[in-house]
């Protein structure tokens, strides 16, 4: 008897390993089919008119041109800089922005007393500063890491402050009836619950993180990505141009990746609705 379930877990065993790789492989394909397409059509359309070829040259010499820029280490040395900048002032929005956040949304005599600056701020766009931050602190470093800072720390700020104060009410009264004292409270229940809150601020702020520091660079640096677009542009190197373009979204693409992944680890407990 031992033999013939043995006979039939085995095979199991192996059907269940196919069918897990076909739904992978099946779900791969449906992602990828719409980016498929698109590179396509941009293969495609210059090659056939739709498109001035000069303007928009097909993805193929795009890849060329990338090619080229890997080989030569212009696009690692560029990517480098824009990184290092983008991660300074992204993470010091992240270590600045959460706790203040917390504070602000537990503590309602922090709110009142900082939110009329907080919605001072929070309208002024941060590109419209650029000028002052490169007058106060000049076209170097600083001023690159500052700009990312003042764009990434208001969409965490206040969707921290939002999290705090949309806690599930009977969460706070179940936790306070156990006899939770305040920082149990607070570590335990106000925390966890304000997590997937938080990490939607913290994406937005990683994409203003690459969007901001791009047109930063573009204004006064010479080198980062920003730069590489700008300097392709004016010297008409259109494929170069585009390689850039590309760079800057997968870039963000993976910076998304990774942000949602840490999302669902923190967030594990957690149920989804779809499952």
């Amino acid at each position: 008897m031992s033999s013939f379930d043995k006979s039939i877990s085995v095979p199991a065993q192996r059907w269940g390993r196919v069918r897990f790789s076909f739904n992978w492989i099946q779900k791969f394909a449906k992602q990828t089919a719409a980016i498929f397409l698109l590179l396509v059509l941009w293969e495609v359309a210059p090659r056939i008119g739709l498109v001035d070829i000069t303007f928009f040259p097909p993805f193929s010499k795009v890849a060329e041109g990338w090619q080229g820029l890997i080989i030569s280490g212009e696009l690692y040395a560029h990517f480098q800089a824009s990184i290092i900048r983008s991660a300074i002032g992204f993470g010091l929005a992240i270590i600045i922005a959460i706790p203040l956040g917390l504070i602000i949304g537990w503590y309602p005599l922090a709110n009142q007393l900082l939110n009329p600056v907080l919605e001072l701020f929070r309208n002024t766009a941060a590109l419209a500063l650029l000028p002052v931050f490169i007058l106060l602190l000049g076209i170097g470093e600083t001023s690159k890491v500052s700009i990312v800072l003042f764009a990434c720390v208001f969409p965490i700020l206040l969707n921290t402050i939002n999290a705090v104060r949309n806690v599930d009410p009977l969460l706070i009264k179940s936790a306070k009836s156990m006899g939770l004292s305040s920082y149990k409270l607070f570590y335990k229940v106000i925390l966890p619950a304000s997590i997937p809150t938080i990490f939607t601020g913290i994406r937005m702020a990683g994409t203003a993180s690459i969007l901001v520091l791009i047109a930063a660079e573009m204004v006064g640096a010479k080198e980062g990505l920003g730069y590489l677009i700008n300097y392709a542009q004016m010297n008409f190197q259109i494929p170069q141009m585009y390689a850039g373009i590309i760079t800057i979204s997968l870039l963000g693409f993976f910076l998304n990746y990774v942000l949602v992944s840490l999302e669902r680890k923190l967030s594990s407990w957690k149920t989804n609705p779809n499952e």
